[in-house]
């Protein structure tokens, strides 16, 4: 066998291979169908996709089955649609939004709680400090510093939005610090959630995150994570209680249809058993 017979076989080997469809809802069938070719890696990320008058033929549907079935991949961030004459559906490298879109969704509807929202963060910042302590460079430390020199000069501004996000940066920073992606990921949508939240009750009480940020700082950069964790989980107790408080004042009608313990500090205690 010559090198270009082989190299055309190999590459046949991962060349995505598509069935007629025969679902009533054909659009999701052709986006499993994507996404299965894509976990056996006959797709890759930078593959663009057969054009549509190819994949139409394949899968059996009208084009605009087809084009249902990209953009919802579209929508998943699974598929960058291009248009023009290089244009076409691209596989991309999927992103951590439709996680946190997905948790607003469930959040929004009432599927996720606000008690259990800030109980949910406040667990998760626990493991982030744990491992960003022992695995923190010195780049890490100065990082979070210059974070905490931003939101005080936002804070002297009278920057509310600035000092904000600022402070939301800084658990960012603390979950790049762990190395690990999954934890970036997670990190980034909790947050995005909460910042909806909060967001609806107005102002509140933060006077004491940014000195509790100092010491946070001095203890990571002494590597001593049991302390780290503790200052965390105290100031973010103190900010759930305050979230939690104002929000069942300003919205008290929507509180009221919501199930007990809903605005509960520890809404595992109050479930329905």
């Amino acid at each position: 066998m010559t090198d270009s017979q082989s190299s055309k076989r190999s590459s046949d080997e991962l060349a995505p291979v598509f069935r007629p469809i025969k679902s009533q809802r054909a659009f999701e069938e052709i986006a499993t169908q994507i996404r299965a070719q894509l976990a056996e890696g006959k797709l890759r990320v930078g593959n663009r996709l057969p054009s549509e008058r190819a994949l139409s033929e394949q899968f059996g549907v009208s084009r605009n089955t087809l084009r249902e079935a990209l953009r919802s991949l579209e929508h998943s961030g699974l598929v960058r649609l291009q248009k023009g004459a290089t244009g076409g559906a691209f596989i991309t490298e999927a992103s951590g939004e439709t996680i946190a879109t997905g948790l607003l969704d469930m959040f929004h509807s009432g599927s996720i709680l606000p008690a259990q929202l800030t109980e949910a963060r406040i667990w998760l910042e626990s493991i982030v400090v744990r491992e960003a302590c022992q695995r923190a460079v010195p780049n890490d430390i100065e990082n979070l510093r210059e974070n905490v020199r931003q939101a005080e000069e936002a804070n002297a501004q009278g920057d509310l939005g600035k000092r904000a996000e600022a402070n939301l940066e800084f658990h960012r920073i603390l979950a790049r610090m762990t190395g690990n992606p999954v934890m970036v990921i997670v990190m980034d949508s909790v947050l995005s959630v909460l910042r909806h939240f909060v967001q609806t009750i107005g102002p509140y009480e933060n006077s004491f995150v940014l000195p509790s940020r100092k010491r946070f700082i001095k203890m990571m950069e002494a590597r001593d994570a049991e302390g780290a964790v503790a200052e965390m989980e105290a100031s973010l107790k103190r900010l759930q209680r305050s979230y939690l408080s104002l929000a069942k004042e300003a919205a008290p009608v929507a509180a009221a249809k919501l199930p007990e313990g809903a605005y509960a500090e520890n809404p595992i205690r109050t479930r329905n058993k």
